[in-house]
């Protein structure tokens, strides 16, 4: 039975990485001007993605100092996701 949550619990943050991870690389697209906004399917993928990240980085900022343009709140959930996936998880349910 632990197998099976441990298992789910590696495919939701593998998912949260995923989804991170383009969400990332599209704002570097847009900032750079490769992707356009004002293209309907590329405006529902960013504001899709920033309406499910935007709780989860809003918290992270709160924590983290003020450095004006740059946003070092999707760098710091990502290596949360990595730590939770690669260390927490696997010390938890005792596979290592």
């Amino acid at each position: 039975m632990l197998i099976i949550i441990y298992d789910a619990l590696q495919l939701i943050l593998g998912v949260v990485y995923g989804v991170m991870i383009v969400h990332i690389i599209m704002s570097w697209l847009i900032n750079f001007q490769v992707l356009n906004l004002h293209q309907p399917l590329v405006s529902q993928i960013w504001y899709g993605l920033n309406r499910l990240l935007e709780p989860l980085y809003n918290r992270i900022r709160r924590f983290l100092p003020d450095t004006g343009t740059l946003d070092l709140a999707p760098l710091v959930a990502l290596l949360i996701v990595i730590l939770l996936t690669n260390s927490v998880l696997p010390t938890v349910f005792g596979l290592r």
